[in-house]
C-alpha cells in the first residue's frame, strides 16, 4: 500500500495532477515554477515540484524555495491577534479607539477628494471584529474604486515596500474618512496591517518579533520572516506579471529586491515571504484545532469561533462585499476572523466541505484547510496578479478528484 492510498488518495490521480500543473502552467509559459503539498491526517501525502524559481539565471524550482507570500500573511497576524483576545488583554467588541484614539471620530466618506474630503458621522465606532472580517470601512489603494482608493495610493498607505511605517499609516489613516460605516459592507482592506500595529502596541512588543517569538519558532517556521536573510538569498525566487498573451514579465529579481532590506513597512496584511513547507506547518496547527504538536498557540474553541461566517445576517461575500477584489466573486463562501469560509459548498460550484477555510496572495500563492476530511493543502508559485488564472479552482478539483476515501 502506498502513503497516498493508506491515507485515502489515489497516487494515479494525484500524478494527474502533476501532469495539469506541467502542461498547462509551466510548458506554457504561464508560471514560472510551482510548488503543491497536501497533508491529511497529520502526514504529507503528496509533494510536487516543478518550473524555474529564476527563469533568467535558470534556477530550479526546490523544495526549499522562498516565495512572496502576501496576503497568506493575514491568518497568520489573525491568530496573533487572536492570542492576545485569549489573553483578556482586549475583546472582539472593543473600539478600535481604545487602542488608537485619534480613530475616534473617523467620519464616513461623502464627497471631495484629498485634501477636500467631506464626511458623514459613522453609524457606530469602529470595532476589532471589523478589521479581523474586513467590515471595517478601510480599503486598498489597489481597488481603483472610489476617492478614497485615490487618496491611499497617492500617501503610498499599505503598500509593499513603502517606506511609511506601521506608525505612520496610522496617522495617514486618522485623516482620511471611511468607506462605508464599520459593519456595513465586506471591503478587501488594510484592516490587518492595522492588526499588526495593534499586536504590538497591545504586547508591547514589535510586531515582527511577537510573530517570531509566539508563532514561528513554536512552530519551527524558520524560513518565515518580512525580510530573506543573507543566508536564505539564493533560495529566494523571482516574481513575474502576467502578460496579455500569457507570458511573463519580471516584476521583482530576487537580486535587488526590497525583501532582501528590512521592510520600512512590517506588514501584517502581506509582508512575509516563506517556504511551502513552513506554511504547511502553520496549516498543521490549524487542523490540529490550534496546536501542533507540544506547542498550542490558540485553544480549540477559539479557533471554531474564527472560522465561522461572520459576515452580518449571515450573509456570503457576493451580498456585502464593495471590493472588485477577485476572492470576493465566491457565492457559498462568508468570512470568518482571517479567513474565508465555506458556508454552501453546492453554491461553490467546486468540490469543498461544509466549514473549509481558507486564503490566498497576489502572487497566486494559495491554501486551504478541510477539517472534515483532515486536509490541508499548499500551492506556491509567483505570478500577479491572483485573478490571471483559475488556478485555485482548478486545484480544488484536482485534489479532491484524488481523494477517493473520504471521511476515513
Amino acid at each position: 500500500m502506498t502513503a497516498a492510498s493508506s491515507l485515502g488518495f489515489s497516487a494515479e490521480r494525484l500524478h494527474r495532477l502533476d501532469r495539469f500543473i506541467t502542461e498547462r502552467y509551466l510548458e506554457s509559459g504561464r508560471f514560472p515554477c510551482a510548488q503543491v503539498l497536501i497533508a491529511r491526517h497529520g502526514d504529507v501525502v503528496h509533494e510536487f515540484v516543478g518550473g524555474k524559481r529564476d527563469l533568467a539565471r535558470n534556477k530550479p524550482c526546490e523544495a526549499d524555495t522562498l516565495f512572496r507570500i502576501y496576503s497568506m500573511t493575514k491568518p497568520i497576524t489573525s491568530i496573533a491577534f487572536m492570542m492576545l483576545v485569549e489573553e483578556g488583554k482586549v475583546a472582539l467588541d472593543d473600539p478600535v479607539h481604545r487602542f488608537i484614539p485619534e480613530w475616534k471620530d473617523l467620519g464616513v466618506f461623502n464627497a471631495g477628494g484629498l485634501g477636500a474630503f467631506q464626511t458623514k458621522p459613522a453609524g457606530r465606532p469602529m470595532q476589532m471584529v471589523d478589521l479581523l472580517r474586513h467590515t471595517s470601512g478601510l480599503t486598498y489603494g489597489f481597488q481603483n474604486r472610489t476617492n478614497v482608493d485615490a487618496a491611499y495610493r497617492k500617501l503610498g498607505i499599505g503598500e509593499i515596500g513603502s517606506t511609511i511605517d506601521l506608525d505612520d499609516m496610522i496617522a495617514k489613516l486618522g485623516k482620511l474618512p471611511l468607506e462605508f460605516s464599520p459593519g456595513e459592507a465586506w471591503n478587501y482592506s488594510v484592516s490587518t496591517d492595522v492588526l499588526g500595529y495593534l499586536v504590538g502596541k497591545i504586547s508591547g512588543m514589535p510586531f515582527e518579533e511577537f510573530l517570531r517569538r509566539r508563532i514561528f519558532e513554536p512552530l519551527g517556521m524558520e524560513d518565515t520572516d518580512f525580510q530573506v536573510r543573507e543566508s536564505e538569498r539564493d533560495r529566494f525566487g523571482a516574481c513575474y506579471n502576467a502578460t496579455p498573451k500569457g507570458g511573463l514579465d519580471l516584476q521583482d529579481d530576487p537580486e535587488t529586491s526590497a525583501y532582501l532590506a528590512p521592510p520600512g513597512l512590517v506588514s501584517g496584511g502581506g509582508g512575509l515571504v516563506s517556504t511551502a513547507a513552513d506554511y504547511m506547518k502553520f496549516c498543521q496547527m490549524l487542523l490540529g484545532r490550534g496546536a501542533l504538536g507540544d506547542h498550542r498557540l490558540i485553544a480549540p474553541k477559539t479557533l471554531d469561533l474564527m472560522t465561522a461566517n461572520h459576515l452580518p445576517d449571515g450573509k456570503d461575500l457576493t451580498q456585502l462585499s464593495r471590493s472588485l477584489f477577485s476572492e470576493a466573486t465566491n457565492a457559498g463562501v462568508g468570512f470568518g476572523l482571517g479567513f474565508a469560509v465555506v458556508t454552501d459548498p453546492a453554491k461553490t460550484l467546486v468540490p469543498c466541505s461544509q466549514g473549509e477555510f481558507y486564503w490566498g496572495g497576489a502572487a497566486s500563492t494559495a491554501f486551504w484547510i478541510d477539517p472534515v476530511e483532515d486536509l490541508a493543502v499548499v500551492f506556491m508559485t509567483q505570478t500577479l496578479p491572483s485573478s490571471a488564472y483559475p488556478i485555485r479552482r482548478e486545484l480544488r478539483t484536482l485534489v479532491y478528484s484524488a481523494l477517493v476515501d473520504p471521511a476515513r
